[in-house]
């Protein structure tokens, strides 16, 4: 068992106060769960009643007196037979008599007790309720039992607990500001992205103002990886299971890919012959059907056009790069606008190199990481070195090769002067990776870019190259990817900055706010100047007054309001009034407008605040 850290042992009891409360105002609610989480905890109850924010604001009530009755948490060891008696005496049979199936035979199996509440759990816990006083009730969601969805759904209700009620406050105002910068809102307003059910759950269709933000952060890598010496290149949506077969990725990730897709005329020829669903799922797996997969991964496309030309030791490093789609079947409960999808396009890239080539070419891949995000104002970051479970069989190949692979990470990550931890169990069935975790502007975690070593797929489809010795020799692959996929670093992206994203990347850069209609044409002329220096501009064509038009370029978040009046007109210039760079607010000549924007773009510089006296 982990051992819990006192944060966790808190709110893993709040998760028991919460379920005493629960009890005392539903009796007749059936227990699944309730553990810790990283942000606080939740409880699963199976109930007829559909809980209601009325009925949260109740059960917080309660909890607060159950923390005030000062309970106890008591620990009681049992063995199986007596653990049977006390889930039939408190009535939870249910789903605790699952739960007590899942602890290993040998293996210690206890309650706790607080007051009149007493529940199937390893622990640990504080000791006394009182303790929990600095909580609150979040939301309910349904979730299935066991996150199954062929099993029943449950309602969970999500809360959080602080040792302090400072704490707290300070979690919830985040809370708030998190549901303000929202990308699921601010892509629906923004006009980014949508998501259809007929289209299907989990699939992002890009909107005309998402896919401009798509287009310059893929035109802004593939710059960077043209002086690196990347190639680019293409690969299908689809390829032969064998394909599959080969890289491990089927069956090794079977459960987070979209089924396979079989030739018609031999399902027809199978239904004739009576063959069951479990029984052709079993001729797939055992490689007797031949089909094709959604692919869930690029790099097995990479490694044949790789080995599709004899290579030389003079050839390599050959650095393959491609923004290409790949399928997962996420459940439908963890799917979330553009962070969790089942339709992704990752910025890809594999590296073929030689092993004294390796240091080098993982510093590259390292210092691609860090050019993104700094570029994007994503200085706050930390790295995870993900290694391999020596105790686990999920892995494939050979631990000399894990070994050079795990060494060769650590030494290039102490290189990034960033604070690293080493977290077993984490690496990818064919090798150890680096993951930086970005924290945003709200303290909130998001794990991006990623490198990876591999020595094992190299020799899964045994690629080569003739060294200098006219011998074959085995190639070390590098998988990397700073961006992760396009779907999640724009959803990220745009909750970082709150939609007011830095002109280079803003969908509308400038907006021309004529005061009177007698002015269009002189606006005009200004659109057209702006539009041929490659800039992104409109004009507000509508009779209102001037404040509305700026309310509405500030809804739209648009990074820069061009007012035009008479005055400005006669003297040749433009008012600015500008959301990222409050310097740049006033009249000038429309010349240095155009230098002071252009150098904005071309520099990629982030939005800047502005003072209360500025928006004064």
């Amino acid at each position: 068992m982990k051992e819990m850290s006192p944060l966790e042992e808190l709110r893993h009891s709040a998760s028991h106060v919460l379920a005493t409360a629960v009890l005392r105002l539903f009796p007749d609610a059936k227990l699944d769960i309730g553990p810790p989480t990283d942000s606080g905890f939740y409880y699963d109850f199976d109930l007829e009643h559909k809980f209601t924010a009325e009925d949260l604001e109740s059960i917080e009530a309660e909890m607060r007196k159950v923390s005030k009755e000062n309970q106890k948490f008591e620990r009681l060891e049992v063995d199986r037979e007596e653990a049977m008696k006390l889930i039939a005496e408190i009535g939870q049979e249910e789903y605790k008599l699952g739960r007590l199936e899942d602890i290993p035979e040998g293996e210690a199996i206890s309650f706790y007790r607080n007051g009149e509440f007493i529940d199937l759990c390893a622990g640990t816990h504080v000791g006394y309720t009182k303790k929990v006083k600095a909580v609150k009730l979040l939301s309910v969601a349904g979730a299935y039992h066991r996150g199954d969805e062929k099993n029943k759904q449950l309602q969970r209700i999500y809360g959080t607990a602080f040792p302090t009620k400072d704490e707290l406050k300070e979690y919830l105002e985040r809370l708030e500001e998190a549901k303000k910068r929202d990308h699921r809102n601010l892509g629906r307003d923004l006009g980014l992205f949508h998501i259809d059910e007929m289209v299907g759950q989990g699939l992002v269709l890009w909107k005309p103002n998402g896919a401009i933000i798509r287009q310059e952060l893929e035109n802004f890598i593939s710059e960077e990886l043209t002086k690196q010496g990347y190639s680019q290149v293409y690969t299908p949506h689809v390829g032969k299971l064998d394909l599959f077969r080969a890289s491990g990725h089927f069956p090794y990730y079977q459960e987070s890919q979209y089924p396979p897709i079989i030739r018609r005329e031999c399902l027809e020829e199978l239904a004739d012959e009576g063959c069951s669903c479990s029984e052709l799922a079993n001729k797939v797996d055992e490689g007797e059907i031949e089909g094709y997969l959604l692919k869930p991964m690029n790099c097995p496309m990479h490694i044949r056009i790789y080995k599709s030309e004899q290579r030389s030791y003079r050839d390599l490093p050959i650095r393959l790069a491609e923004f290409g789609t790949v399928y997962r079947w996420e459940q439908s409960g963890e799917l979330s606008g553009m962070t969790r999808v089942r339709g992704f396009t990752q910025d890809d890239a594999h590296l073929f190199i030689r092993e004294d080539q390796l240091q080098e070419e993982i510093q590259g891949c390292l210092g691609l990481v860090k050019l993104v995000f700094s570029i994007l104002g994503m200085a706050d970051y930390r790295v995870r070195v993900s290694l391999r479970d020596p105790e686990s069989d999920k892995y494939v190949g050979d631990h000399a090769a894990w070994d050079k692979a795990e060494e060769a990470l650590r030494q290039a990550v102490k290189t990034l002067g960033v604070d690293y931890v080493e977290e077993i169990g984490e690496a990818a069935f064919y090798g150890p990776k680096i993951d930086f975790v970005v924290k945003d502007v709200i303290g909130r975690e998001w794990q991006l870019g990623t490198v990876q070593v591999d020595y094992n797929l190299p020799e899964r489809f045994d690629l080569g190259y003739v060294g200098s010795d006219n011998k074959d020799h085995r190639p070390v692959m590098i998988h990397r990817a700073p961006f992760g996929s396009m779907e999640r670093f724009v959803g990220v992206l745009t909750e970082h900055f709150a939609g007011n994203f830095p002109t280079w990347l803003a969908p509308e850069q400038v907006r021309i706010l004529p005061m009177n209609d007698d002015l269009l044409p002189h606006a005009e002329e200004i659109l057209g100047q702006l539009q041929a220096a490659d800039l992104r501009v409109s004009i507000d064509r509508h009779s209102g007054k001037l404040g509305a038009k700026i309310r509405n370029a500030e809804t739209d978040k648009v990074p820069h309001m061009l007012v035009l009046g008479q005055r400005e007109v006669d003297e040749g210039k433009v008012s600015i009034r500008s959301r990222v760079n409050p310097d740049l607010d006033g009249p000038m000549t429309f010349d240095e407008c155009l230098a002071k924007l252009r150098e904005e773009v071309d520099l990629k510089s982030l939005p800047r605040e502005r003072s209360a006296k500025q928006d004064g």
